[in-house]
């Protein structure tokens, strides 16, 4: 009986060790691969976060690894000695899987880092800024990826409008600026609030989703969109995207005003603080009663709104690299239909997925250099990563890192190169320039609100 025990406790406890000593195991190799992968990412100059990303309270956390399989993008987070870190931070976008997933709350979503900063306007919980009655949604407040814009759109207008006390009368209830993912989302849910609204869109709709490239796909997860449902967004074109917000409009009746950009708002406040006008003053016919806001465009129109929801993107205008030659008609800061290009010599520069984008889907039909100024690239999907080094590989793209465009003219560009000291002429017919954009700055200030360089500031997201 007593050799039985002996026997039956024995094989138990040596079963135990086996399991243990593979679990250890298993966790050593884990831990020496995400070691790894950091080590890469540190070379490739993506490990440090350059926007929104995921911090983990290691306290908290307890190794279920929920993060690291709801991550879309995936290898953004890994394991080291049974903890999650980051791996690829410079990479995330900003989904937020991560953060929905996490069983404890042990993820928080940062915005900027203790050594970089990142300007935001001042937004409260119920997406309202310093200004009231002025409202931010989407990427001009942080989240710039086409699910978190699209919840914020909704969730910005649901607080309008409970905060309007009335409705109606000759002005309108809330006039939206920008017609992007937030932009359409809002004005699906004002149209549900029944509120009486105009959205207004410098370019087209679509926004910013509108200038990429035809053949650019849209990484992103499920969504519901107001009055319209679900839609799944997994490997979606630009075209197919943009098909389903007409769609959407198009069935709720609501009418965007493109080519429609937005110079100025001003407060009936800030008007009579500057003795422009008096209360209840008549503008354009129409009698104002109470605190209104004036919006005025580039058409010269002027519209009158109890509320303003600021839809737009960070990036006012596009970054000038203010060399000679920038201003010919050859140099462009988008690219719409890359396949309607053919035969030319173009040179492409920027080193984000923009240009990497647009290098690659000009390549198929034409002789293409992409030129960086950094020695390696700081924030690009791994997707575009492959299709860069495929087209390296077959002869498609000709990529020049540390170099710097410094002049341009009717049949050449020259180029600096870092390397060496030297310069490079090379023969062109076009350049695409893709060298990020300007936070609209001067126009914020202008309406009053406030903006601060934000490091490491925790974003607040629903669950």
């Amino acid at each position: 009986m007593l050799i039985e025990q002996i026997i039956i406790y024995g094989s138990i406890f040596l079963l135990c060790f086996v399991v243990i000593w593979f679990y250890l195991r298993k966790q050593k190799k884990t831990t020496q691969a995400t070691v790894a992968k950091i080590e890469k990412a540190k070379q490739e100059g993506v490990f440090e976060p350059v926007s929104l990303h995921p911090v983990i309270d290691l306290g908290t956390c307890i190794k279920s690894g929920a993060c690291m399989d709801a991550c879309p993008e995936k290898d953004i987070i890994g394991i080291v000695n049974g903890r999650a870190t980051l791996v690829n931070a410079a990479e995330c976008v900003g989904h937020g899987a991560c953060f929905h997933a996490c069983p404890v709350e042990a993820i928080s979503l940062v915005i900027g880092t203790e050594k970089r900063g990142v300007d935001l306007p001042h937004v409260s919980t119920e997406y309202e800024s310093n200004i009231q009655g002025v409202y931010i949604a989407g990427e001009l407040g942080g989240m710039g990826l086409i699910k978190n814009s699209i919840e914020q759109g909704e969730a910005a207008v649901n607080a309008i409008a409970k905060s309007l006390t009335k409705r109606g009368g000759t002005s309108y209830d809330l006039v939206i600026i920008g017609a992007g993912p937030a932009g359409i989302s809002a004005s699906l849910t004002a149209k549900k609030h029944g509120l009486n609204f105009l959205t207004l869109e410098q370019d087209s709709l679509g926004g910013t989703v509108a200038n990429f490239p035809r053949s650019k796909i849209v990484m992103t997860a499920p969504v519901d969109l107001p009055l319209y449902g679900k839609i799944k967004l997994f490997d979606t074109s630009k075209s197919e995207l943009l098909a389903i917000w007409n769609d959407a409009l198009s069935k709720n009746g609501i009418s965007i005003r493109e080519n429609t950009k937005v110079e100025g708002i001003r407060s009936s406040q800030q008007m009579r603080a500057a003795q422009t006008i008096q209360e209840n003053t008549r503008v354009q016919g129409i009698q104002i009663d109470g605190d209104v806001f004036y919006v005025h465009t580039n058409r010269g129109e002027e519209f009158v709104t109890k509320t303003v929801l600021l839809a737009i993107g960070r990036r006012g205008s596009p970054r000038k690299l203010g060399v000679p030659g920038e201003g010919m008609e050859k140099v462009a800061y988008r690219l719409l239909e890359p396949e309607n290009i053919s035969g030319k010599r173009v040179v492409v520069v920027g080193g984000g997925d923009s240009a990497i984008e647009a290098a690659v889907s000009l390549a198929q039909q034409n002789s293409v250099i992409l030129s960086y100024r950094g020695d390696a690239f700081a924030r690009v999907k791994p997707k575009n990563r492959e299709r860069l080094e495929t087209a390296m590989q077959d002869g498609k793209v000709d990529l020049k890192l540390k170099s710097n465009l410094v002049n341009i003219d009717n049949e050449l560009v020259e180029l600096a190169m870092e390397e060496n000291g030297g310069k490079q002429a090379v023969g062109n017919d076009l350049v695409y320039i893709f060298a990020g954009g300007e936070l609209p700055t001067q126009f914020l200030e202008k309406v009053g609100i406030q903006i601060t360089k934000r490091f490491g500031y925790t974003m607040k997201k629903h669950r």
